[in-house]
């Protein structure tokens, strides 16, 4: 589920708050980063079940409506092309889902089911829905298309979705993106009812899960150091000036460049550049570029740079 670049960002983010709360309690603020990273599994189900509580919700919509006294004609003879999508009849009865939902006891949708009431308006008030439930029937293929679009355009940007997300657990708005894609890369890879929802781990693999450990204790322990490596290259910037983010991660990727030596030097000077961009200055990818070049010429002069292996990405 989570890639390097997303491991490094959450590491870059538990030493920054380390830094604010002045803490050095490793091991609190270790397990305080390992949760974070279990908690975007469960912004993923989160995200994921609210589409199943969209059909549900629905379905109990029609069978109410149905009943009215006064029905109209519609409401005693509705359309049931959106709840019979076949993508959500199948993620619905995903039997992977429903166990991991149940052990993550991720039940938000019940006792916030307003979220999904909006979702289900906006949904209706779409033009999408609307040329959706024109045509009475769909293929397979025709209802995983309307389910992308429909999570492209109406669910992933939901201001009161993300308001939601937000008050929860504020770590989730920084993974957001990034499960979203994943989302939305799942249901485009479904080729027919019959493919079953796979339910990814957290971790691509050991490695993954151990270079997290390795990283943040790695930095933090040798903070010191590793601020030595660059104090003396910046002799256009105020040490004292430099955005804090920027010297975490310039000793993070100085820590990757001397203590990782399966980790190809491109690969951590480009993954932390793009970082850069991300979560700092406009002008901080410059500044970090240019220290980081100066130091890997001079670690290779000074045969401090050794890699081997494979690139672990």
């Amino acid at each position: 589920m989570l890639n390097r670049r997303h491991i490094r960002i959450k590491v870059m983010q538990s030493i920054y708050v380390m830094h604010q709360q002045h803490s050095d309690q490793l091991d609190k603020e270790e397990k305080f980063l390992f949760q974070s990273i279990e908690n975007t599994q469960d912004l993923y189900l989160l995200l994921l079940s609210a589409l199943v509580e969209t059909k549900k919700k629905e379905e109990l919509y029609i069978a109410i409506a149905s009943k009215k006294h006064l029905a109209t004609k519609e409401e005693r003879n509705p359309s049931l092309k959106f709840v019979h999508n076949r993508v959500l009849m199948a993620l619905s009865s995903s039997k992977a889902l429903e166990q991991a939902l149940k052990e993550r006891k991720i039940n938000n949708w019940q006792q916030n089911d307003d979220i999904i009431l909006y979702l289900i308006e906006s949904i209706k008030d779409s033009k999408l829905y609307q040329n959706y439930m024109k045509v009475a029937t769909s293929s397979f293929e025709e209802d995983r298309n309307f389910l992308a679009e429909l999570y492209t355009e109406i669910i992933a940007p939901s201001e009161k979705l993300y308001d939601y997300l937000e008050d929860h657990k504020l770590t989730w708005l920084d993974d957001l993106p990034g499960i979203n894609t994943l989302i939305l890369k799942q249901i485009k890879q479904l080729k027919s009812e019959t493919d079953s929802l796979i339910i990814p781990e957290v971790y691509k693999d050991d490695d993954d899960k151990e270079f997290v450990t390795n990283l943040f204790r790695k930095t933090v322990l040798n903070e010191a150091e590793l601020s030595k490596e660059y104090i003396d290259k910046t002799p256009n910037w105020d040490v004292d000036r430099i955005a804090e983010i920027d010297t975490i991660i310039l000793k993070m990727a100085i820590c990757e460049l001397l203590k990782f030596p399966s980790i190809p030097t491109k690969v951590t000077i480009n993954e932390y550049l793009e970082i850069a961009k991300e979560y700092s200055t406009p002008k901080s990818s410059i500044f970090i570029n240019g220290i980081l070049d100066n130091l890997v010429k001079e670690f290779e002069k000074d045969k401090r740079l050794t890699k081997s292996g494979r690139g672990l990405l």
